[in-house]
């Protein structure tokens, strides 16, 4: 008002860009195709061995840090991740190593070794910058914290990548199914299930040669057959609350990249 008053021009106030023209609708094409995500939330299901690599026992440096720089090339999709990951390269519970032991004391001993192989990942997360949080089923302040779903849920808002550990704190469950429950908790749109074979077969493929290849399942067939997708109780729990999975080869790199937009590759588990 002073400025009109003495007679000098007026500024305009710094504004917004001005956005394109509506009525264009961005169609994805070739080059989208790696770039746009299928999935808004996913859960990324991955085995102790996988972290164990060629050594067979442990962590193998290299390559935790590998599959960390694939995790975090998929974060800048902007997809929300969420992992669960299995102990096996310390200890399993229904493992020959376990055979003389209390079952309730090996399942125990076995979701210990999911907190050792989710801080590992977490540190290896980290390192390529992503914020991490693991969450564990069985509480231990002092290196992670206690699951709380509106929490986890709360972080993968902000962007950062959570860790379940502790499968779900009990015994007689596997950690595919601590997978399949976590997934429904945090509404995930996905569970991906990271493997060494490339999809479902009907035998195991390093052993038979002709394997037939099922590149989409329903989770019946595969309770009729009796596949070794995952345990029967993760696929029921699917099964009933429509959630699909897909399995697919963590071995290939990038794959964790094709599967998150939508490339079809692996096999598929649903109705």
């Amino acid at each position: 008002m002073l400025a009109a008053r003495a007679g000098l021009p007026l500024r305009k106030a710094p504004g917004k860009p001005s956005r394109q023209p509506a009525g264009r609708r961005r169609y994805r094409t070739g080059t989208d195709f790696m770039t746009t995500p299928a999935f808004k939330r996913i859960l990324l299901k991955i085995s102790g061995e996988a972290l164990a690599a060629n050594q067979g026992f442990g962590v193998d440096g290299p390559r935790i840090h590998e599959i960390a720089a694939e995790l975090a090339d998929v974060h800048t999709l902007g997809v929300q991740i969420a992992i669960v990951v299995g102990g096996g390269n310390f200890f399993r519970g229904v493992a020959q190593q376990a055979k003389d032991m209390d079952r309730v004391s090996a399942d125990h001993m076995g979701m210990l070794a999911t907190v050792i192989n989710a801080l590992a990942l977490q540190d290896a997360l980290e390192k390529q910058g992503v914020y991490t949080r693991v969450q564990s089923a069985i509480e231990m302040n002092q290196v992670a914290e206690p699951f709380i779903r509106r929490r986890a849920i709360r972080h993968l808002e902000k962007g950062r990548i959570v860790i379940f550990a502790g499968g779900t704190g009990n015994p007689y469950f596997s950690t595919d199914t601590a997978a399949s429950l976590r997934a429904m908790e945090i509404k995930a749109d996905a569970i991906l299930k990271a493997t060494k074979v490339d999809g479902i077969y009907d035998a195991d493929p390093m052993i038979v040669k002709d394997a037939k290849k099922f590149t989409a399942i329903t989770y019946m067939e595969v309770l009729k057959q009796g596949l070794k997708v995952m345990d029967s109780t993760a696929i029921s729990l699917c099964k009933d609350n429509n959630l699909p999975i897909i399995i697919f080869n963590l071995n290939e790199r990038g794959n964790i990249r094709r599967v998150v937009t939508g490339e079809k590759i692996g096999s598929m588990v649903s109705a």
